[in-house]
């Protein structure tokens, strides 16, 4: 991580952008001292409650996912080679990844909040749960994991959000559109700068990321809210319950997990790589078979035709 630092340092400017010409919430969002500002909230309103309940349902949970921005920077800064006490290239790109995402959680909040049909008290429990909780995804305190997480995680959330911005825009929703497309084009910079340091690690330790990679694929990438729940209900049944609803309306499915697979394995050369030890080398043939193996299980999976009443959704 050290000897890669300088280079990391060149990833990190060319995908990081200045403070003062990032987009923030309030560019999105109605001005509270505008003239006009109840006329655009009750047209926000009259908006929202028309949308898909499955629709609405998948924009409150990516909403919590994003919330828990506290989380994922507290995992991160624990891993090896980022020293959050002495500044590096590693812990710069952490702390200014950390703003950029920060500004995701903030206009969905308030957005939800303007929108007059979540139960904003319900929604706000289940983000304290999820943070109180925190996640178990199995990267231990390895870079080459967390890297490789990140990586297919930003991905993820870019499908979904930008899908999410799709359809609201279909449902003539032209805000909430917008504000999903800005979230999902920070997620894809995100993981191209995080796909661009895993392609720099390799460079350094072949066998030790292709290990990384290979044990992480096998173990499956849990989403970060896998613990997510409501009020009175058990720990993890509510992202099962969101994720149903992502399925239905075809935001985020298990073929674009996929399509992930072999986005990562196109990207970092997978097929080609052969300077690697031969634990490694076992890594890579699994990892390249690995779509296949996990098509005949989506094509088995079945999804529940009828929608969770979510708590935190009025209707």
């Amino acid at each position: 991580m050290k000897d890669a630092e300088p280079r990391a340092s060149e990833i990190s400017s060319k995908y990081l952008i200045n403070s003062e010409q990032l987009w923030q919430p309030d560019d999105l969002l109605p001005q509270s001292d505008s003239p006009d500002f109840s006329e655009r909230v009750l047209e926000i309103q009259d908006l929202c409650s028309q949308m898909d309940y499955d629709l609405f349902s998948v924009v409150v949970g990516d909403t919590v996912t994003e919330e828990a921005l506290p989380t994922y920077q507290t995992w991160l800064i624990e891993t090896k080679g980022l020293d959050q006490l002495n500044s590096n290239a590693w812990t710069s790109w952490l702390r200014a990844w950390t703003a950029e995402e920060n500004r995701h959680g903030d206009v969905l909040n308030t957005y939800l909040y303007l929108s007059g049909r979540v139960d904003m008290r319900e929604f706000q429990l289940t983000t304290q749960y999820l943070l109180r909780d925190g996640f178990d995804i199995g990267t231990e305190h390895n870079p080459y994991k967390s890297f490789i997480y990140t990586s297919f995680q930003e991905l993820a959330t870019n499908i979904t959000h930008r899908r999410v911005a799709t359809l609201s825009k279909k449902q003539g929703n032209a805000m909430l559109a917008e504000i999903c497309a800005r979230v999902a084009s920070d997620e894809m910079r995100h993981a191209k700068a995080y796909m661009e340091f895993i392609d720099l690690l390799f460079e350094y330790d072949p066998s030790g990321v292709m290990t990384a990679y290979g044990e992480m694929m096998k173990l499956g990438i849990v989403m970060p809210g896998h613990l997510m729940m409501e009020s009175g209900e058990k720990q993890g049944d509510l992202f099962r319950h969101f994720s149903d609803s992502a399925v239905r309306i075809g935001a985020y499915t298990g073929s674009d997990y996929i399509d992930l697979i072999h986005r990562l394995n196109t990207f970092w050369k997978i097929q080609d790589r052969e300077d690697l030890d031969d634990s490694a080398k076992r890594h890579r043939d699994n990892v390249l078979k690995l779509p296949e193996r996990l098509k005949r299980i989506v094509h088995r999976t079945k999804i529940p035709e009828e929608s969770h009443k979510f708590k935190w959704l009025k209707y």
